[in-house]
């Protein structure tokens, strides 16, 4: 078994998908699927379920995947290790990040690390899923880094780190009949339909916390997946949010305004797994986070 086959399994089990895992790699289809073979009949079994329509992971691919993981990132460290005693650090970091969050000033961060390490390839990626994707993703090891909101303790194989919190507010259009208030107790919101991102989005766990703390039922009419197109879909009258007070460019003909008998808050974590042990470059950009948290003196 080489460490290349294993490099060709890897990437086909991360896209699922012959023609993009040979884009990943710079290498021909036919070549992935050689090494895929071979290394099939190396094993004695089926690691690929192929159909014309779609290939999926075996049992026996998915018992070897976190291994596969396991193997390849401890030759990576080993290469690191020997080429950053000579030339400084190296490496690639994927990170994943919420679409929005407001207190980690990312673009800085990233700069800031690429001019200390210009050597380590960044790869950024904005999470479709909310947090929830972003822990699998973690979890899975496609991820090395993940900037996300974890509400309670973290995941079994992640650790989190809370970088800070914001308080939840309720928006509303303008001459909504509640408008007109300073603040609004949440038993008033019992029937107003809720504009809200998808089950696994941090802010999304807050806010049916808070109801569900409160003995509200809430019925949300709308899933929005990007945060700061709520207030569009409110300024249309299509129902009221309960989003996280960041700087975001609500327009105009909406009201945000806090609940006065509940200040929940959405926090923001940095994440890594628990079960892999972090890269150099992972402890570098974990070093510089705290200097780039919203409010940190620099």
């Amino acid at each position: 078994m080489e460490l290349r086959h294993l490099e060709y399994f890897l990437a086909v089990a991360d896209e699922l998908n012959f023609t993009r895992a040979s884009a990943r790699l710079h290498v021909v289809q036919s070549g992935v699927s050689a090494a895929i073979r071979s290394l099939e009949r190396e094993l004695g079994v089926t690691l690929f379920e192929r159909s014309t329509q779609k290939v999926e992971l075996s049992d026996a691919g998915a018992a070897l995947l976190p291994r596969a993981r396991a193997v390849l990132d401890a030759a990576q460290e080993a290469r690191e290790a020997v080429v950053s005693a000579e030339e400084g650090l190296l490496g690639t970091l994927d990170i994943g990040t919420m679409t929005a969050h407001g207190l980690v000033d990312l673009p800085a961060l990233l700069g800031d690390f690429h001019a200390r390490y210009p050597r380590v390839t960044l790869r950024l990626r904005a999470a479709p899923s909310g947090s929830g994707g972003l822990a699998q993703q973690l979890l899975a090891g496609s991820l090395d880094v993940a900037f996300l909101s974890v509400i309670g303790r973290p995941p079994a194989g992640l650790t989190a780190r809370e970088l800070g919190s914001v308080p939840m507010r309720l928006v509303l259009p303008a001459g909504h009949p509640l408008s007109g208030m300073d603040g609004v107790p949440m038993a008033l919101l019992a029937g107003e339909p809720f504009v809200d991102s998808p089950p696994g989005y941090g802010n999304r766990v807050v806010a049916d916390r808070a109801f569900a703390a409160a003995g509200i039922a809430r019925q949300v009419t709308l899933e929005v997946a990007n945060l700061p197109t709520v207030a569009d879909y409110v300024r249309q009258g299509l129902g009221v949010a309960l989003i996280p007070e960041l700087d975001l460019d609500l327009g105009p003909d909406v009201l945000m305004l806090p609940l006065l008998d509940a200040e929940p808050r959405w926090p923001v974590s940095v994440a890594t797994s628990s079960t892999r042990r972090p890269s150099a470059a992972v402890r570098a950009l974990l070093a510089l986070v705290d200097q780039h948290v919203a409010g940190s003196p620099m």
